[in-house]
């Protein structure tokens, strides 16, 4: 089941905020793939629990291999405090599939959400999202020297707020060749039981994740699941709303 649109209301309006996120995204992805994937970069900037743990900038090189040779080289000096790395590793992506789902993802999430919070809350409360995801993965494994890079979990969290506030909204996926309307109920739900029953066995010393961090995935997740509580709490019942404009 693979997402593909969801409903959206009439006179919305841009998500201006969303469109700028994707944008930065692609744009920094783009320069890195202009620059050979540039490991030095991707290592002085993505987030490595080793380094957010110990306050240091402790992997200062890069195993690359040139023909069958494999050489260290210094990688890319980071920033100063090594803690920005976890904002920095928001903007960072390993592929073309890594980048395309998630900026599929927040374009077709990400505005109603900014819409019914407002583009300022809406900006601080993904970056926050997506801090808190870094962290969780780091929980889990404080002593990594690999590096944590992706906008997957500041979009979970997004995902994680959208549920509580439009969990009626229909959302088209692509399911079995077809083209089926769901609630976004049962087309997030349905991934969110993935990501925790992943993050769960992820805790496991031995296990084998395919390099995915889903424990950033649960912690980004959760995070908007209570962002979104509290916006309905202050801003009232999205359906609600609706309904009192609509009449």
């Amino acid at each position: 089941m693979f997402p593909l649109f969801d409903e959206n209301e009439p006179g919305q309006g841009i998500a201006w905020v969303t469109l700028a996120l994707i944008g930065i995204n692609i744009a920094v992805f783009l320069l890195l793939q202009q620059a050979g994937g540039d490991n030095q970069f991707t290592y002085g900037f993505s987030t490595i629990p080793a380094e957010i743990t110990t306050g240091r900038d402790i992997v200062n090189s890069v195993p690359v291999t040139i023909g069958a040779v494999p050489y260290l080289i210094p990688e890319a000096p980071g920033p100063h405090p090594i803690y920005l790395t976890l904002l920095t590793s928001m903007f960072m992506h390993g592929g073309w599939l890594h980048l395309g789902g998630n900026m599929l993802f927040l374009f077709i999430f990400g505005d109603n959400v900014e819409h019914y919070v407002g583009s300022v809350l809406y900006l601080a409360f993904y970056l926050v999202a997506g801090i808190v995801a870094s962290l969780a993965q780091i929980l889990v494994d404080p002593t990594s020297p690999i590096p944590n890079l992706g906008a997957s979990g500041a979009i979970a969290g997004v995902l994680g707020a959208y549920i509580v506030l439009f969990p009626r909204n229909r959302v088209v996926v692509f399911l079995l060749r077809f083209l089926v309307p769901v609630p976004a109920v049962a087309a997030i739900g349905l991934w969110a039981v993935l990501q925790f029953v992943n993050g769960i066995g992820s805790i496991a010393v031995t296990a084998e994740t395919g390099g995915v961090a889903y424990m950033a995935h649960v912690g980004g997740f959760v995070t908007g699941v209570i962002v979104g509580f509290l916006a309905r709490s202050l801003f009232g019942d999205p359906a609600a709303r609706r309904r009192s404009v609509g009449r």
